[in-house]
């Protein structure tokens, strides 16, 4: 148990939720998709960087130097694959993982590996369009903001090759060989150069984009959360959703399965290592929201965007949450994360919407970030992390309800 004091408002919320802060009962990554003509392949790149923007008015050209051409890949005889940082895959038996200098592949859903990077740098984020096209950026630090070394594959991981740089810590997505989002940054020339793309003002999180203009942003007044929409690439933003809070959001992470498509998730406060959170999810173009998870805890206090004296939304196991992916407009998964408990990382799922949410009962150990790849609403990976226990990779083919643990990272392997 947390020995932690309840603050001010966690005292005015304990009542309520005292019952929910155990660790056994609810307490409460793009989409993550590449194009529909890919195979589905999206991850929260191993944690929840979410710097915050600065307001723009008008979009700006700003060219950002590639690094120094170096040579694509250094093919060790072994490589010791450490903690894994970020993970990618491309259909359930293809992918990669990456960690402190390395990134590796696996043909066969995790059972085997083969180190195809080593070099300087932690891997940040991974992203694929299929099983020969993927792309890697390299921090110098794990708390960077950026700029960001980018490495990309055209030969399933064979050779990597200098691509140019990401200029901030949103989450990457590629659309084409050449275009592709992180935040309010845009390339056309596969991340040589980035456009600026212009934001909303008072903005919380990352703003997120996507091919066709479209484009969607959580901003923060008072007493008011509202998420904003835009066609025309930041030119102009409208209000789609305005909801009252009793607390404001500090945080937003938006993903995205198509044109109309975009699930919300808002963070609130944190104490006795709890944070309260709501994930919100529109299909029609931000018509119509429903409230898929508000978990308020004894902590924290209540989820944002959520009236004081509303309960909307089912809630997730977990007293924080943990990573988002979302495969389709009807399918999405989350996990949730119990610093307190002996276990724990656990993951829920909607397969409708968010009409409803299942809690899973699978309980894993690891207490660093978690990490999440699902190639469907049925395969998928799972992977967990602690700095002092090897990362673990579980996987899954029947939608979350059962994990099968597949590999431990914790020797060194071959390279190519």
């Amino acid at each position: 148990m947390n020995r932690n004091h309840l603050s001010v408002r966690g005292l005015l919320w304990a009542v309520p939720f005292l019952l929910m802060a155990g660790c056994s009962s609810p307490a409460a990554g793009n989409s993550d998709k590449p194009p529909a003509s890919s195979q589905p392949a999206d991850s929260a790149s191993g944690g929840q960087n979410q710097p915050q923007n600065q307001p723009q008015t008008q979009p700006s050209q700003t060219q950002t130097p590639a690094p120094p051409q170096s040579e694509s890949a250094q093919k060790p005889e072994a490589v010791h694959m450490g903690k894994v940082t970020a993970v990618r895959l491309a259909d359930p038996q293809k992918g990669w993982t990456g960690g402190n200098g390395w990134i590796a592949r696996t043909d066969d859903g995790g059972k085997h590996w083969t180190a195809q990077y080593q070099g300087a740098g932690l891997v940040n984020q991974l992203f694929a369009l299929n099983d020969r096209e993927a792309w890697a950026t390299l921090a110098d630090k794990a708390e960077s903001k950026g700029p960001f070394r980018l490495i990309r594959t055209e030969d399933g991981g064979h050779s990597w090759k200098d691509a140019g740089s990401v200029p901030n810590a949103g989450f990457l997505h590629f659309v084409s060989k050449t275009e592709a989002y992180s935040a309010n940054a845009k390339t056309t020339d596969g991340g040589k150069t980035w456009t600026k793309l212009a934001v909303p003002e008072q903005l919380v999180g990352d703003a997120y984009f996507r091919d066709g203009g479209i484009g969607w942003a959580v901003t923060q007044s008072k007493n008011e959360i509202q998420v904003q929409h835009t066609a025309d690439g930041g030119q102009s933003w409208q209000p789609v959703l305005k909801r009252s809070t009793a607390v404001p959001a500090t945080g937003a992470q938006i993903r995205s399965a198509g044109k109309d498509d975009a699930w919300v998730e808002l963070i609130g406060d944190s104490g006795m290592s709890q944070t309260s959170y709501s994930l919100l999810h529109t299909s029609d173009g931000g018509k119509a929201w429903l409230t898929v998870i508000a978990n308020s805890t004894a902590g924290a206090g209540p989820a944002p965007g959520i009236p004081a004296d509303q309960a909307k939304g089912k809630t997730n196991n977990g007293s924080k949450p943990g990573p988002l992916y979302v495969v389709s407009p009807s399918v999405a998964f989350m996990g949730g994360d119990c610093p307190a408990c002996d276990k724990p990382n656990t993951l829920g799922w909607t397969k409708d919407g968010g009409k409803t949410w299942v809690n899973g009962k699978e309980e894993l150990t690891g207490y660093g970030p978690a990490l999440l790849a699902m190639a469907d609403a049925e395969h998928g990976w799972w992977l967990t992390t602690d700095n002092e226990q090897p990362s673990v990779m579980y996987t899954t083919s029947d939608g979350g309800k059962s994990w099968t643990k597949a590999y431990t990272f914790d020797k060194p392997e071959q390279g190519m």
